[in-house]
């Protein structure tokens, strides 16, 4: 452990001087340095400032921790606090930056990109690099290269020609002229007298270049007003025909400020509307409904065997467009609600050979659970999935278009997206809907959009697209989140706004809270859709029994009817219309649909008596008659195929249709003609020409023909893409935490000197076999720690601290300090041993 009075010289020693509390912190916000867990503290502080890993914790900081960042990647190195206060603050201060700015520096220290005492802050070089200004990579803050570095490349004597112009002393060297002209720039008083100075044509054109970018073209023969800018060094070239503005210039010209703007406080999530409770539960629940009944008739129009799967995997557009048509809502609603049922590992291909999508066996089990039930395995599924539907239609890296239920659609930070927008509607009151774009501001505040596509970045898409799809799903109702999608996530109602603790000394209003709150575990998420069902549940209108029928031969089903009583509708009738009631129309089709299922003419006429409320119109008791009479009348079987009828009149009627020419139709026998087509075929003919033929099996019975249910073999819902590592548990934290301390001693513990050459640091020690053996002797009979260098099976060598506590038959029992447990060794692993020095 280094010494707390001295301050640290390396992010290492930094690292050193914190506490368990402190190191699991910095492995929790950044998991990627835990895989594989770090042997000590310097190899865990060299993952910390490799470029992949810095980058990846610039960007999940909010926009001020970002912008501290930023400012002292333009500040000295090392910096004061008061240096990097007075380049976020400027000349005028900023009581809010000044009090925020403690808990974002807090922040870049935790996640080990600063280290140092407040009087010389460093970040860490790899962030440095990336957020400096260079003309490859322009600074975020708009400021251009320091006088220094600006004048790097330029002669000796064209430095001194600007020092004189500037009114400065010429020197003896470059560097303290260089030196010179800095502190000339640095302060205020003379560089406001040289400004003055100047023509108002020349301070244009430094306002010009001030707030950035802070280069410029300048032609061979520059205007007069440029020619001065040029001369006193406050443009300076930096290649033929162009020139920059020096950063201790820029600064001056902005008032000390390294942004135009600082955003030290999250804008506040702003409510739109504001409806009652009950309303905005009623409905959530309604459209909760209406989401349960939109995937069960997009998985029964797919029930019998789906559309086909595109050679590149997913569905065609001709497929998702008929889909869209069949229920009812336009292409990219129907791709949710498509992605939704894969999400939850409702359908899936079937893998054959002619592969087709269908419903799995986890439907079935699915459509036996009630309603609220149903409802949370979609919420969930649609919580923690990563396909993201509205990608659909766009187009991937190589210029290909992203197909529905096809590869390319994973977005990792889909998930935290979601829930981060609705963790947003849960801290407004309760019935409250915000605007959109006070979500999008927020969201952008709390992860700031880097890259050339700022205006245009996947977290602000995904979040517009989780606001829509949380309205069609359910779990808000006209904007606001509902009562079951609040249980959804766990949280509770909010409280009343008022001021909360955020940290030590630093008190921020409910919706100022910069955390970002994570999503639940597994366990945790089970109890909170338990619980979401629960409220769900009472919301949701019960199925009914029975049907109202009218004389128009239609049936008026006033709300969700039963699964039995819809199933034999289904058969017997065609949807005409659906809403708040479902019109069904009764045709000879639909009914001789019914009898082909194996119904009775009296099997009809008792069911329709049974779930209507009111009496059974004549017309559709004539139907039903008139159709069971024709039916079956006529029967087809296979020969190639035949038709048979006792009454040889009706036969000689359809051998005199002409619409039976293509049925190639001849007499066997009187009561028996015989078709060049298939049994199928046939029928469908005859139908058409308005009869009513029923197919009979090879026996002479009446073949009863049922919908066959396609399923794929069982499938497990697709696993979602993780957005890197996952955030390590206490238990992991602790282990990795123990095991880089004690590796961490093994390699800075002092060793006791001896005759024989000690090894350099992050070494292993060297002895001899006798030597070895020897030393671990002695260390049994005094108790003494041991140093030892240990080379694992797998040929992985580790530096260890241990306290032999027995020595037998080629191998050493001792508490290995590394594991914190007793362990036991073959000697012939240990390739040496180092006695500790004494403290």
């Amino acid at each position: 452990m280094s010494n707390p009075a001295v301050p640290p010289r390396s992010l290492a020693e930094a690292l050193r001087a914190r506490d368990d509390v402190s190191l699991a912190a910095l492995l929790r916000a950044r998991p990627d340095l835990i895989t594989p867990v770090p042997t000590d503290l310097t190899q865990l502080a060299t993952r910390a400032g490799t470029r992949a890993s810095v980058v990846r914790a610039l960007e999940r900081l909010d926009r001020f921790a970002l912008q501290t960042a930023e400012a002292l990647a333009v500040a000295a190195d090392p910096a004061p606090y008061g240096e990097l206060l007075a380049l976020l603050t400027g000349d005028d201060g900023d009581p809010a930056v000044s009090a925020a700015l403690p808990r974002a520096l807090g922040t870049l220290r935790e996640q080990a990109l600063v280290w140092g005492d407040d009087d010389r802050l460093r970040l860490v070089r790899t962030a440095r690099e990336l957020l400096a200004p260079s003309p490859q990579h322009p600074s975020p803050t708009g400021l251009g290269p320091t006088v220094q570095e600006a004048t790097a490349g330029m002669s000796p004597g064209r430095i001194q020609d600007i020092v004189t112009a500037a009114g400065l002393g010429s020197t003896h060297d470059a560097v303290s002229a260089v030196a010179s002209l800095t502190a000339l720039f640095a302060d205020r008083g003379r560089m406001s007298a040289l400004l003055a100075g100047l023509p108002e044509e020349s301070r244009e054109v430094l306002s010009r270049l001030v707030w950035g970018p802070p280069y410029g073209q300048v032609t061979a023969e520059p205007a007069v007003h440029l020619r001065r800018l040029l001369d006193l060094g406050l443009l300076v070239p930096t290649a033929p025909g162009t020139v920059v503005l020096p950063r201790e210039v820029a600064l001056h010209l902005r008032g000390g400020r390294a942004h135009r703007e600082v955003a030290p406080l999250p804008p506040a999530v702003e409510p739109a509307a504001t409806h009652r409770p009950q309303v905005v539960d009623a409905t959530a629940a309604g459209q909760a409904y209406t989401a349960l009944a939109t995937v069960e008739e997009l998985l029964k129009d797919w029930d019998e065997g789906g559309p086909a799967v595109l050679r590149a995997g997913g569905l065609s557009v001709r497929d998702l467009k008929r889909t869209a048509v069949a229920l009812d809502v336009a292409e990219p609603v129907a791709a949710f609600w498509v992605e939704l049922a894969y999400a939850a590992g409702l359908l899936a291909s079937d893998g054959e050979a002619d592969e087709r999508y269908a419903a799995t066996p986890a439907h079935d089990e699915w459509l036996e659970q009630p309603p609220a039930q149903r409802w949370t395995r979609l919420a969930e599924a649609w919580l923690t999935a990563t396909r993201v539907s509205g990608l659909v239609g766009g187009r991937d890296a190589k210029d290909r278009t992203l197909s529905t239920l096809g590869p390319g659609l994973d977005r990792s930070a889909a998930p935290k997206v979601r829930h981060r927008v609705l963790t947003l509607l849960a801290g407004l009151p309760e019935g409250a809907s915000p605007s959109r774009e006070s979500v999008l501001a927020r969201l952008g505040w709390e992860r700031p959009p880097r890259g050339p596509q700022r205006g245009d970045d996947l977290r602000s898409r995904l979040a517009e697209w989780t606001l829509t799809e949380a309205e069609l799903l359910g779990v808000t109702g006209r904007g606001a989140l509902s009562g079951h999608g609040r249980a959804l996530l766990g949280a509770s109602a909010p409280k009343t706004p008022g001021r909360v603790p955020e940290g030590p000394g630093d008190k921020l209003p409910v919706h100022h809270r910069p955390t970002v709150a994570e999503p639940l575990s597994r366990a945790e998420q089970a109890t909170a859709s338990a619980a979401a069902a629960r409220l769900l549940a009472p919301l949701l209108p019960e199925p009914l029994d029975h049907v109202l029928l009218q004389a128009d031969l239609t049936a008026v089903a006033p709300g969700p009817l039963q699964r039995s009583l819809a199933e034999v509708l289904d058969v017997l009738a065609d949807v005409e219309s659906k809403g708040g009631a479902t019109v069904y129309r009764f045709t000879p089709g639909s009914v001789r649909r019914a009898l082909d299922a194996g119904q009775a003419a009296s099997d009809l006429h008792a069911f329709l008596a049974a779930h209507s409320r009111t009496p059974v119109p004549q017309p559709l008791t004539y139907l039903i008659d008139d159709v069971a009479r024709r039916h079956g009348h006529l029967r087809v079987g296979a020969a190639s195929a035949y038709v048979r009828c006792d009454d040889d009149a009706l036969l000689n009627e359809i051998l005199a249709d002409k619409r039976a020419a293509g049925l190639r139709l001849r007499r066997l026998a009187p009561t028996v003609l015989a078709a060049q087509t298939d049994p199928a075929s046939l029928l469908d003919g005859l139908r058409a020409m308005g009869f009513a033929p029923a197919a009979e099996s090879a026996e002479g019975d009446v073949l009863i023909t049922r919908a066959h249910a396609h399923r794929t073999p069982p499938r497990t819902a697709p696993e979602p893409v993780p957005d890197g590592p996952p955030v390590p548990d206490a238990t992991l934290l602790s282990a990795a935490i123990r095991a880089v301390r004690a590796g961490d001693l093994a390699a800075t513990t002092p060793h006791r000197q001896t005759d024989r050459p000690q090894p350099a640091t992050g070494e292993l020690p060297r002895t001899s076999s006798a030597e070895t053996l020897a030393t671990m002797q002695a260390a049994v009979l005094t108790g003494e720690a041991l140093w030892i260098g240990y080379v694992n099976a797998e040929g992985s060598a580790s530096q260890r601290v241990i306290a032999p506590i027995r020595v037998e038959g080629g191998f050493v029992t001792a508490y290995d300090h590394t594991a914190d447990e007793v362990r036991t060794y073959p000697l012939h692993r240990v390739t040496g041993v180092a006695e500790l020095a004494e403290e």
